[in-house]
């Protein structure tokens, strides 16, 4: 027997001889086909076999990068609602991920490598609540050190929160190209394009989606117009934040995202999560009664004799006062914490009368020492100020009133010493509280060193405001960077005498918004009428009297009737009989009808965090129109009010929201949402709404 073996070309016989016969020639030329057809079948089975596992292993990929209606890639991700749109995009701009170094483990995912080396990344996902999916998420460079930037992208939707800014605007409106600069608290008097005294790393979008930049990021802020995006960069490099003592300077972004049903619920949400609360109401008296300032009528030329006179016309004309505000410039020098003799010859008799005639004072204050201030010496012989960066001399800063140093509230003996003088100003003289000044981290000098290191140099302003709890039954701030907890008000930054967004009549509504959503609720919207700055007043100051613009004093004093406090300085009888008699007309309005409503929602609040003035979208979230609209606000929700902001104007549009609402005049609408067009609105009436309860 014999067996017939298909031989390959080329391959030598086994037979003896060097030639094969005919037969087995015919068998082997016959096979040739075949061969190449069973070498291209397996070829393909095995293409077939690895394309299959490619598949499986991309697939397997694929929804390992997902989760919870997140989809993770190299470039960023993306978050769904549960309708499958997407409603939050993060683009990664300093580098991309290496997904083979990717893995899950339960509702983790996690990456150990990018582009450029050695991190840790990791998304957590979290469901506190049926309502609220969470997803915390953090990039750590183990290698890189330079900088961790994500971009945030508009997705189509409006954005709030933030800082308070001089051009402000409701929702937030990007402009142009910004590099990412330090989010730290500064003067956006001095700096309009900087960030402004109140701030938190908080954003909300009207796609339900808020974002909380964590604590210990070095978090510095640009944006893009052109990609419709926030740049959210971590950095030690080139910026005034410091790494924790002991650890290296390498760059780390973490922050959460939380997606909810609607907006108003993910940012009840956020409050109750990440924001403190005023522990207290402060005072009644100054949410009923108005606030009445020197500094816009008399600026630092205040002496004993103005105060007294204008004590004397307030009651004079008929009007209540909660406080009078004794401003810049009581002392002799920056620094100092008794009274100018040659301004203020009877101090103690002053006060006397005051009281007696039923005024209660509250002064200025500031963290300032200027060096020709007796003070000076005391302060670096104590070591109170922050100082240079080697910590052997204090640091000198200028400010708006000369050159001094800066006293260090990191430091438990500074803080004594500042506080002791101010309860001896308040025991020598029954003083009832302090304007607190200032406080912003603009006026640090750029290197510093202090009593505990800053990591955050906003941590500083959070120091500062800690200074009024003491005294903050009628505390004033102008600053906050988590000072949610110190129960007293917080004065929005001067505002100039004119009608536009840029510190103007037009700003206040949405600057309210805007720190109200970021949980200071308790706001002073500055004084009415502006600070009637030569330079920065709307048409020029009046040749004969210095003062605002007649109609823009009007209009701004009505709608401060509808905040949570009002500050006068220039007074009403400055003006006219008219316009005396409409600001009395609306600070009696505001004690009827907005301060126990206020109150009410200010007793709420310290369970609840809700803001007191709030935005049309928070009862009408599922309308696009209101998400936009920046001159209208709500008390709570069922007083909502529409001022004229315009000059020259005594009608106004009007959006009303569904439901049904009752006019000041008594008209009754019930079919909206609706636009009331060329509303009238005379020069001594506010729109104002209330909802009618079925």
């Amino acid at each position: 027997m014999y067996q017939i073996v298909p031989v390959a070309p080329g391959e030598q016989q086994m037979s003896g001889g060097t030639g094969g016969s005919p037969l087995k020639k015919k068998l082997a030329h016959e096979g040739r086909p075949l061969v190449m057809a069973g070498f291209l079948g397996c070829v393909l089975v095995l293409a077939a076999v690895v394309a299959w596992c490619y598949y499986s292993v991309s697939l397997r990929k694929a929804q390992l990068m997902k989760t919870e209606l997140l989809d993770l890639n190299k470039d960023g991700f993306i978050i769904r609602n549960q309708a499958g749109a997407v409603i939050f995009t993060m683009t990664f701009r300093s580098g991309t991920l290496d997904l083979d170094s990717c893995s899950k483990e339960g509702n983790i995912l996690s990456c150990t490598q990018s582009a450029s080396g050695k991190l840790n990344f990791f998304i957590q996902t979290v469901r506190p609540k049926d309502t609220v999916m969470c997803y915390r998420v953090r990039w750590e460079e183990l290698q890189n050190k330079h900088n961790v930037e994500h971009a945030m992208t508009y997705n189509g939707s409006h954005w709030y929160g933030g800082a308070e800014t001089a051009t402000q605007y409701w929702p937030i409106r990007i402009q142009g190209e910004e590099e990412p600069r330090p989010f730290i608290t500064s003067d956006i008097y001095s700096d309009r394009n900087a960030f402004g005294g109140i701030l938190e790393r908080y954003w909300l979008s009207s796609n339900a989606t808020a974002i909380k930049i964590n604590d210990s990021v070095p978090f510095h802020l640009g944006w893009s117009v052109k990609d419709r995006s926030l740049r959210f960069q971590a950095r030690y490099q080139d910026s005034p934040f410091r790494p924790p003592q002991g650890q290296e300077a390498l760059p780390e972004l973490s922050y959460r995202v939380c997606v909810g049903s609607d907006v108003t619920s993910i940012h009840k949400y956020m409050v109750r999560q990440y924001f403190a609360k005023p522990i207290k109401v402060p005072s009644t008296e100054v949410f009923k009664k108005p606030v009445w300032s020197t500094w816009a009528l008399h600026k630092t030329a205040v002496t004993q004799e103005k105060l007294l006179r204008y004590a004397s016309d307030i009651t004079k004309h008929g009007f209540t006062c909660s406080h009078l505000e004794l401003d810049d410039r009581y002392t002799a020098d920056y620094g100092e914490f008794d009274f100018d003799p040659q301004k203020f010859p009877n101090a103690s008799g002053m006060f006397d009368q005051l009281r007696e005639d039923g005024f209660q004072v509250t002064l200025w204050t500031h963290p300032f020492i200027n060096y020709d201030s007796i003070n000076f010496g005391v302060a670096v012989e104590k070591g109170l100020f922050v100082r240079e960066p080697s910590g052997e001399l204090p640091a000198l800063v200028r400010w708006w009133n000369g050159i001094g140093g800066i006293l260090d509230f990191t430091n438990p003996e500074t803080r004594e010493w500042y506080y002791s003088h101010l309860r001896m100003l308040k025991t020598r003289y029954d003083v009832t509280s302090f304007k607190f000044d200032a406080g912003e981290t603009s006026y640090l000098p750029r290197q510093f060193s202090t009593f505990v290191p800053l990591s955050d140099p906003s941590t500083f302003t959070r120091r500062y405001t800690e200074m009024a709890i003491p005294f903050s039954e009628r505390a004033e701030l102008r600053v906050g960077y988590q000072s949610q907890n110190i129960s007293c008000f917080f004065r929005i930054i001067d505002r100039d005498s004119v009608w536009g967004y840029e510190l103007g009549l037009k700003s206040i509504i949405p600057t309210v918004l805007t720190v109200s959503i970021l949980g200071y609720q308790f706001v002073l919207p500055d004084m009415i009428g502006g600070n009637a700055y030569p330079n920065r007043t709307a048409g020029g100051l009046d040749g004969k009297n210095g003062l605002p613009d007649r109609e823009l004093y009007i209009r701004w004093l009505e709608l401060s009737a509808f905040m949570p406090a009002m500050q006068f300085s220039i007074p009403p009888w400055a003006y006219d009989d008219e316009v005396v008699q409409i600001a009395q007309k609306f600070t009696e309005l505001h004690e009827t009808l907005v301060a126990p409503r206020v109150l009410e929602l200010a007793g709420e609040l310290l369970d609840t965090g809700d803001p007191i003035i709030r935005p049309l979208w928070w009862i009408a979230n599922d309308d696009e129109a209101a998400y936009k609209i920046d001159s209208q606000f709500l008390i709570g929700d069922d007083l909502m009010v529409a001022p004229v902001l315009e000059p020259g104007k005594q009608e106004r549009d009007i959006y009303l929201p569904a439901g049904r609402w009752r006019s000041y005049k008594g008209e009754h609408f019930d079919k909206g949402p609706m636009y009331l067009t060329d509303y009238p609105v005379d020069l001594d009436e506010v729109a104002y709404f209330t909802w009618v309860h079925l």
